[in-house]
């Protein structure tokens, strides 16, 4: 006990219970989870979960992702830790964007950002699309080489990221890195990308062949920050059809996303690309 005081120890039982909410928070795959898991992996009654919850969301520690309803751990939380590097912020602007985006194409979208070598579906709508074949996509990892988003998002990098990607890559041990390690394919890859002006992925991706899509990046200051794609059947589209179709439509989000940022320039750390 730090004092005698009742109120002086309710304070202080407040700030454990809010910070035990937010340990519990990172031990989910991707900082996210239920309210019901939460009360579970804390022990604490519903009601005080989400009244700390609620608390914590209006500090912005925590928000309540829009394409699921699952509780995530927000920007802010950064503040208490050098090492933080979530980059959920940026589904938090682009989330208007995809569900203008749905309406636009019918086919569901992902907003991605990397980590590491990979790209991680932030925000999706395939939850809210009818014409989805993957409910349960935001937190899923993608390969760069061989899905349109990674594509998009390493044909924008500087080289000196670039360089640092690929060489990530080729330390691994899965197809992407001998992919890496072929430099003539990469090398055409990213051309034929930088030509088109978007991201193509004809069910290349070994994991997903029953899937294509296009992206473009989400640039911020001369820098992609990630990708937000179109994804549709192979066997529907092929990747120039849905270009003609939707890039449009995807270009518009894209733009929208930009202005956001731009207009918040700074007050989300919006040049971490990391």
């Amino acid at each position: 006990m730090i004092s005698g005081d009742a109120n002086d120890y309710a304070t202080v039982r407040g700030l454990v219970r809010g910070l035990d909410l937010l340990r519990a928070l990172n031990t989910f795959e991707g900082g996210r989870c239920t309210l019901a898991d939460l009360v579970r992996e804390t022990g604490l009654h519903r009601t005080t979960v989400r009244r700390l919850l609620e608390t914590l969301i209006a500090e912005q520690y925590v928000r309540r992702s829009e394409s699921d309803g699952r509780y995530c751990l927000a920007l802010r939380v950064r503040s208490l830790s050098e090492g933080f590097t979530d980059d959920d912020w940026i589904s938090s602007l682009a989330a208007p964007a995809l569900a203008e985006l749905l309406t636009a194409v019918l086919w569901p979208s992902d907003v991605s950002t990397p980590q590491g070598a990979r790209m991680v579906i932030r925000e999706s709508t395939h939850r809210f699309s009818q014409l989805s074949f993957h409910r349960a996509m935001v937190g899923q990892s993608m390969p760069m080489l061989t899905t349109a988003a990674g594509r998009a998002y390493l044909a924008h990098c500087p080289p000196d990221v670039l360089d640092s990607l690929l060489a990530l890559m080729r330390d691994q041990d899965d197809e992407q890195a001998r992919l890496a390690r072929d430099e003539r394919f990469v090398a055409r890859l990213l051309e034929r990308t930088r030509e088109r002006g978007y991201g193509a992925n004809d069910a290349e991706w070994d994991a997903q062949r029953k899937i294509g899509a296009i992206a473009l990046p989400v640039m911020h200051q001369g820098r992609p920050l990630g990708s937000l794609n179109v994804v549709y059947l192979a066997r529907a589209l092929k990747s120039d059809e849905a270009a003609r179709r939707h890039l449009p439509a995807l270009r518009h989000a894209v733009q929208r996303v930009e202005a956001q940022l731009a207009a918040d320039d700074g007050g989300a750390g919006a040049g971490d690309s990391r």
